[in-house]
């Protein structure tokens, strides 16, 4: 209770009422500013206390489970704070969310290219969770279009790293290095995208060999396999999609039918080499799994309901024994939800003891209770 009573005279106005779906602490705060984040984090820090972050509480599965005193939700930092049209970037704050991004930088033909279907999903844990839309194939990763990165740190410090220039190469990849970082680095209050126009045409075509698919299609923006077919999604001029449509011969439709989100309450992703998508969906039609696989990519989600453990055992060392893994990001069960830690465990204990020596930030929540 003096704790409490010492953060409340700390972060006068930022003490909120608990979280629907959070879990259940004696303090949440809604942080207005950066330095409001900062004075909490530090306040966590000295006194020993776990902090865990909110944004739209989508992702909050994904690693093993924390245990927090504080909840720190980011529904007070949700603005677009620069929009520079002309150099295609965006700086954003963490609780502004996609679908509020997306509409605003529609009315300009542009997008940061995040996930197609984001519901409640914020920008700030799509990064956190270092997420991408379907549309990897073409622009890559989330984390190829952070700029540039504010972070305040599990002690409360406030650090900054990368540019708002698209060709930017000063300084420490810390953009990079907080995409998918889940909290544990700290808050990710503030950062900057690299920004696509939108395409002229779209469309949507069915196809039935998708190893040709690749091989035909021209830069595809993505071509994704479930159990009800294969369908390459394209864009470019109209003559280009035109051209592209016919040299794949499949019946194709205009705009992007992206698939739905599966139905489930254990959803995980399994992630190899591009190359070996095909066999790990052969072991995913035998155990009956819904899936939606990314192909040249190398992502497949799945539905692991009625799955035994001993299956997705088995469906984890097919992985990791092609260099991949299989990890949980929807649904909490009694699967290890990393499996094997990779071999830079060690390498990012010191990542985190340097930017969150108290171990206050999402504590645990990494691969090997990093």
């Amino acid at each position: 209770m003096m704790l409490r009573q010492e953060l409340a005279r700390l972060a006068r106005g930022l003490i909120a009422d608990p979280i629907a779906g959070a879990p259940e602490v004696e303090i949440t705060v809604v942080p207005k500013s950066y330095e409001d984040a900062a004075a909490v984090l530090e306040f966590a820090a000295t006194n020993g206390l776990r902090v865990m972050f909110w944004a739209g509480g989508n992702h909050q599965d994904i690693g093993n489970q924390v245990d927090p005193d504080i909840v720190m939700s980011t529904a007070g930092l949700n603005r677009i704070v620069a929009w520079q049209v002309e150099d295609m970037t965006v700086v954003v704050q963490p609780g502004v969310t996609v679908a509020e991004l997306e509409a605003s930088l529609q009315q300009k033909n542009q997008t940061a290219v995040l996930p197609e279907a984001p519901g409640t999903e914020t920008v700030g844990g799509v990064v956190a969770a270092g997420l991408s839309g379907w549309r990897r194939l073409r622009y890559g990763p989330t984390r190829d279009r952070m700029l540039e990165v504010r972070l305040v740190t599990g002690d409360g410090r406030l650090v900054r790293g990368g540019g708002r220039l698209v060709k930017n190469v000063t300084g420490y990849d810390l953009p990079r290095l907080v995409t998918g970082s889940l909290g544990s680095l700290g808050l990710i209050a503030e950062m900057c995208l690299k920004l696509w126009p939108l395409p002229e045409a779209q469309a949507t075509v069915r196809v039935d060999d998708p190893d040709r698919a690749l091989a035909t299609a021209y830069r595809p923006l993505a071509l994704i396999a479930t159990p009800h077919g294969t369908h390459a999604y394209l864009a470019g001029t109209h003559a280009e999609v035109e051209a592209q449509c016919a040299s794949l011969g499949g019946e194709a439709g205009e705009g992007h039918r992206w698939p739905e989100p599966m139905v489930g309450s254990h959803e995980l992703a399994l992630r190899v080499p591009a190359g070996d998508v095909t066999a790990q969906l052969r072991l995913l039609a035998d155990l009956g799994c819904d899936y939606q696989a990314a192909y040249g990519v190398g992502e497949v989600k799945l539905v692991a309901d009625g799955v035994t453990l001993d299956d997705l055992g088995t469906l984890r060392d097919a992985a990791e024994s092609a260099g991949g893994s299989l990890t949980t990001i929807r649904g909490k069960s009694d699967f290890d939800p990393w499996g094997t830690p990779p071999s830079s465990v060690e390498l990012q204990r010191r990542v985190k003891a340097a930017f969150d020596p108290r171990r206050i930030a999402n504590p645990g929540i990494l691969p090997g209770g990093v």
